[in-house]
């Protein structure tokens, strides 16, 4: 995507007065036309900022979104909101948080467009190019149960093929009302990419390698053949309130990049977790690689020296020219946000333009 240099992956802070009114409709105070009202303010506010702040593209912060994935859930009918198992993320201090998953347990029936609200209410809105963000189908595989899910899905197969068709009705819907940039949400590939999780999946009986075709082959069923739209994916390691839940390089999983359709990769580098720049060198040149450079998880604010330093390092493994620069996740994957301030979110994203534009322009 020419021109695009400094990107972000989709999710920002919610503000108080935002998670306040989702509170009070969920309580029953306030009614949902109220709400949207409250919700429009807050889009407004993410799209003001971005733009302010110069990136070449903006997201609506995904304030209409309960969690990174709540386009699927609250779209619709047959999943369990937070039904489905739970899944650890922690920090390098020892920390746990358990996060409740939603689960299928029903036939999904369209309720309504994932992302039609979101996104016309954004190209409305915004002076830059826009982007949507939806998840992949193996992130959706996660809510699939074999005992609470089997009355509706007898095999997760069954399940996935609804995600891809329903999925790709979704995008058929995003490139009528003008999207040209969809970003396909994929941290279930970190699980598949990190040694002890790869070795959990041997154990059940699973082959990671398998299971990373598999996911090719859906991303690429929901991609294939929708023209005039860039399609990226994004891979990191986990995201929830500056947590994680896998580590490793992106060696395992190389093939995604020469296999796969995407046009764009938005990956996470921000630590010693993300492994080097060597895997690089699997993507083919004529894809880009967005380097998710800055940190969503910690307030340090990285120097733009520090920045230059490792897009040059990328560059000694992948065309300078096909590069570009985000931080390495979204800073609210759910609506309780990562541990930094909107202060220390606005220095971050004014540090991506300003080191892209230094680098590119």
């Amino acid at each position: 995507m020419g021109g695009i240099r400094s990107d972000v992956v989709g999710s920002l802070l919610r503000p108080g007065y935002l998670v306040d009114a989702r509170a009070a409709l969920d309580a029953g105070r306030i009614a949902a036309a109220e709400f949207k009202r409250v919700e429009d303010r807050a889009v407004d506010e993410a799209i003001d900022l971005q733009e302010s702040i110069g990136l070449d593209v903006v997201t609506d912060g995904e304030m209409r979104r309960y969690a990174f994935f709540g386009h699927l859930i609250d779209a619709l009918d047959g999943f369990d909101k937070l039904g489905g198992w739970a899944i650890p993320f922690h920090n390098e201090q020892g920390e746990e948080l358990v996060f409740k998953r939603p689960v299928v347990v029903e036939k999904l029936r369209w309720r309504r467009s994932m992302c039609a609200e979101e996104f016309a209410y954004l190209r409305a809105r915004a002076k830059r190019r826009t982007k949507v963000t939806l998840v992949s189908t193996q992130q959706a595989a996660a809510y699939w149960d074999p005992q609470k899910s089997a009355a509706a899905y007898p095999t997760r197969e069954s399940y996935l093929a609804d995600i891809v068709d329903l999925t790709r009705r979704e995008v058929e819907e995003l490139a009528r009302l003008g999207c040209t940039y969809v970003q396909i949400d994929a941290p279930q590939y970190a699980a598949l990419l990190d040694p002890a999780l790869r070795e959990g999946y041997r154990q059940r009986g699973s082959d990671p390698d398998r299971l990373i075709d598999a996911c090719i082959e859906m991303d690429n069923a929901v991609i294939a053949g929708h023209r005039g739209i860039t399609f990226g994916l994004h891979i990191c390691r986990g995201n929830n309130q500056s947590m994680f839940y896998a580590s490793g390089g992106y060696e395992p999983i190389a093939r995604v990049f020469a296999k796969s359709r995407f046009q764009r990769f938005l990956l996470e580098y921000d630590d010693e977790r993300s492994g080097g720049f060597e895997p690089l060198a699997a993507v083919p040149q004529d894809r880009d690689i967005v380097l998710g450079l800055v940190t969503t998880k910690k307030p340090r604010l990285e120097s733009v020296d520090e920045l230059r330093r490792r897009i040059e390092d990328a560059a000694t493994r992948f065309p300078l020219d096909r590069l570009a620069l985000s931080p390495q996740c979204g800073f609210a994957s759910t609506m309780a946000g990562n541990r930094l301030t909107a202060d220390d979110q606005t220095w971050k994203l004014a540090r991506v333009a300003e080191t892209a534009r230094l680098v590119w322009d």
